[in-house]
């Protein structure tokens, strides 16, 4: 059974940086043979899709956070990351790491097959 645990979140002040790592668990084969996304959830809100990533590190971002946010993950240790610089207040939400077969950069929930539990990332003013 494939987990996929989410850590990194926490309380910063607008201007700084968090980085949030995705551990997957139970996976036979290395991530570089799924497609990776980060999507967040704000109170209210649908969940959206913040940056994806695929074979060939090929990745896609969402325009909100484009050149603030990098994705990328480390296949030996089957993990993903998401470097998040210039946090602005609106960056605050549930942040969730997902997993999907085939090989393109999707920032669609429902494209997803695998979840994590999310990590709260809270950014004050």
């Amino acid at each position: 059974q494939v987990q996929l645990v989410e850590s990194g979140g926490g309380s910063v002040q607008a201007g700084g940086s968090l980085r949030l790592s995705c551990a997957v668990f139970g996976y036979t084969y290395s991530i570089n043979s799924m497609s990776m996304g980060w999507f967040r959830q704000a109170p209210g809100k649908e969940r959206e899709g913040v940056a994806s990533i695929t074979i060939g590190d090929n990745t896609k971002y969402a325009d909100s956070v484009k050149g603030r946010f990098t994705i990328s993950q480390d296949n030996a240790k089957n993990t993903l990351y998401l470097q998040m610089n210039s946090l602005k207040p609106e960056d605050t939400a549930i942040y969730y790491c997902a997993g999907r077969f085939g090989f393109a950069t999707i920032l669609e929930p429902n494209r997803y097959n695998y979840w994590g539990q999310g990590t709260q990332v809270t950014v004050s003013s």
